[in-house]
Formats: structure tokens, sequence, C-alpha cells
């Protein structure tokens, strides 16, 4: 009988001194790890904070590569994957939709890939979104463009007027025939908000200047964005701004023809979303006159970052203007936009920004604004 119980005490002392040992062994790897350096040590911890977290976009029909709208929130998107060491596929992704039927679709599959944070990329995905969001409301989901309530859902907007009322202003001060255009994608409210500010822009400047506006009914058809154009430089218009996504491709290609032909004579195109000054070079020269600058890039990668850091901005509605400096006009062609045109445009800016001017976002409320003046 003792000399059992001697044998289970004996085992008893040999377990808790090898679970003693254990934990001695480990506390000293991991104070040795620490002491070597407090930076790498920080930016592991990070990185294993971090290495779970993923982000989707879903593009409307005018795809990741439209030069314009969609293309700025896919580099919104790498730029937040190169900060946290994502690259598509892994951390990062975007699914391309070919036409309205491929919206939800995509959502669903990225949603069953477990992406934690899920754009839609324009407003044209916003039934999708009110959709797929409803059906998991686990999954963090961010409408760019419009608006969709939910508390897994925020939505991004912009005051794309309020930019679009300062290419009005860059196209008054630079047309010489008095005769400027506007070409839109899809006939809707949120183009025309870009419709409604420039016309005020351009009649602000002058009101007997004449701005012909016409919709290509499409996002995706630059064939048809430059039927539309070559019409209206036919009738002496100098200036177009187009609001289109990749149907402005076609602006800018029949610009560029124009120029081919007669180098002397003076088209120009304003480009959206992104500065798209690289789109209108030819040669030596250049026909992009300047952009209304949106950053979707920015709002994304904030919005991403949020979620990430566990803040996501569930049922808010982000709104992002001139103050902001999430709408500017570029001025990368320097030739182009003249310091008198750069004068003019920042001062109607100062106006907007203080509340002096209050730019038009619909056709009613032009109709108000120039019977006004």
């Amino acid at each position: 009988m003792l000399k059992s119980r001697f044998l289970m005490v004996l085992v008893f002392l040999l377990t808790f001194g090898v679970f003693l040992a254990a934990c001695g062994s480990s506390g000293g790897e991991e104070e040795t790890s620490g002491s070597s350096s407090d930076d790498s040590g920080s930016e592991e911890s990070s990185g294993e904070e971090n290495s779970d977290f993923s982000v989707a976009m879903v593009t409307d029909v005018g795809g990741v590569d439209d030069k314009s709208f969609n293309q700025s929130a896919w580099e919104g998107l790498q730029a937040f994957g190169e900060e946290n060491g994502m690259s598509k596929g892994e951390g990062i992704d975007y699914a391309q939709s070919e036409s309205d039927a491929d919206y939800a679709t995509n959502l669903n599959r990225l949603v069953r890939q477990d992406y934690n944070l899920i754009y839609g990329i324009g407003y044209l995905l916003q039934p999708a979104i009110a959709e797929v969001s409803e059906q998991y409301p686990d999954t963090n989901f961010a409408l760019v463009d419009s608006v969709q309530e939910g508390d897994n859902v925020a939505s991004i907007v912009f005051k794309e007027h309020q930019g679009s009322f300062l290419a009005g202003v860059a196209a008054a001060n630079k047309t010489n025939t008095d005769k400027v255009g506007f070409i839109g994608g899809v006939d809707g409210s949120l183009i025309n908000k870009f419709e409604a500010g420039f016309v005020a822009g351009v009649k602000s400047v002058n009101p007997e200047i004449e701005v012909e506006v016409e919709y290509a009914e499409s996002f995706n058809d630059s064939q048809k964005g430059q039927a539309i154009a070559s019409n209206m430089y036919s009738k002496d218009i100098d200036v177009i701004y187009h609001a289109s996504g990749g149907t402005g491709n076609g602006v800018f290609a029949q610009a560029k023809d124009i120029k081919n032909s007669n180098p002397d004579e003076e088209v120009w195109v304003i480009g959206v979303d992104r500065d798209q000054h690289e789109e209108g070079q030819i040669g030596d020269s250049n026909v992009t006159l300047t952009s209304m600058v949106k950053r979707v890039d920015i709002a994304v990668q904030e919005v991403a970052n949020q979620a990430m850091n566990g803040e996501f901005p569930g049922g808010e509605v982000l709104e992002f203007g001139l103050a902001d400096d999430a709408i500017s006009i570029a001025r990368t062609n320097e030739e182009a936009m003249t310091e008198e045109i750069v004068s003019a445009v920042e001062e109607w800016k100062e106006k907007i920004v203080n509340g002096e001017v209050e730019v038009p976002s619909t056709r009613e409320d032009l109709q108000t604004f120039l019977d006004s003046m």
C-alpha cells in the first residue's frame, strides 16, 4: 500500500516538473523574440490580426478597365491591398459584370467566398445590394453612388454636381464658338446631377452659351459615344463634357480623330471620375481640357480600412464633396488650363464651399437656378 502511494506521488512530481519546464521554455522563447525587435513584433501582430480580413468589389457593366469609375474604385482597393500586404486573389479581388443579371450572381459568389466586405460599384447595383445584404446580415456591404438602408450596408455618395459646375466654368472659359456639349451615360437621377451642375456652371459664366445635352443610354458603348461626339463636333461644339463611363472612350476617340485630320482645329473633352489626361494624348498634343475628378479610390480605401479596424460605418450615408477634396478639377494639361481658367475655377469653388452658391443637382433645381440669374 505504502509502496503504491509512493509511486503515485513520484509520478505526480515528475509530471509537474515537466510541466514547469515546458512553461519556462515557452516564456523564454517569447521573451527572446520580443526583445529582438519591438517593431518587428508589432508588425507581426498586425499581420496576424489582418490576415483573415478580405474585401472585394463587383463592377457595373463598364468593367474594371473602363478608365473611369470602376477603374478608380479598383485602384482604391489595390492601394488598400498594398498597405496591408494583400494582392489580387490574396485578400482583395473583383468580379466583373457583363450585364445587369450578373450583379446579384457576383455578389452571392463573393459572399460564399467569405469576403468580409463587398462593394457594389455604381448605382445600378442598388437593387442587388438590397437583396443580397438582407439575405446575409453577417457580411458587410458598401454601395457606391446610391443609398441603401441596412445595418450592414454603408452608402458612399458624392457631390458630383459641385465638380460638374466647375467643369462648366472651365468649358465656358475655353470655348471659342459659345457652343458646348454634355454626353451622359444612362439618363437618371445620378447622371442628371452631372448635367445640372455642368449647365449651371456654363451659364453662370455666360448665359448666352448654348449647351447641347444627349444621353447614350449606356455606360459601355464607345461606338455610341463616338457617334454622338461626331455629331456634336460637326455642329461647331468645341468642348464636350462626358459622364458616361466606358462610353466616354468613344468621345476621346472622336476628338483625336478630328485632331489627326486637322491639327489646327481646337476640340476638347472634359473627362470624368478620374484624371483622363492620358486618354486624350495624341502625339505632342492632348485633347483633354480637364477632368472632373471624383475620388472613388479614396472613399473605397477609407471604408475598407474602417471595416478592417472594426469601425465599419454600417447604416451610414457618407457624402464626399469639394470641401473634403474628394471632388476636384484636374490641371494636368497646363497649356490648355490657362491661368485665367484656373483662376475662374478657384473663384467659383470658393463661392460653392462657403455657401454663396448652391449648385443645382436636378433638372428642376437647374431651372430654378437659371430663372434666378
